[in-house]
């Protein structure tokens, strides 16, 4: 199991955390998902990648579904940044 550390910003911070998209992508893999907000009022957010399968999660991040869903969540993929667990 890896652990990822993945932030990035996004619209709406409020619309982004509501959405059931994660879930929706992210289930069907088997990944897990801690979701994080800037304190101070940023449009930055975070997550907690819990990733039982890196090849399925990388085929699932280069999917039109993956993009689809992250447009309509208004995140900007330009600003993302993954992470592993070191």
């Amino acid at each position: 199991m890896a652990t990822m550390l993945v932030f990035h910003e996004v619209e709406d911070v409020d619309e982004w955390l509501r959405s059931p998209r994660r879930e929706e992508i992210f289930s069907p893999i088997g990944v897990t998902v801690r979701l994080f907000r800037d304190p101070q009022g940023s449009n930055r957010v975070g997550m907690i990648l819990e990733v039982p399968d890196m090849a399925a999660f990388e085929e699932m991040l280069a999917s039109d579904p993956d993009m689809e869903a992250a447009k309509a969540d208004g995140v900007r993929t330009e600003t993302a940044v993954f992470l592993n667990e070191a």
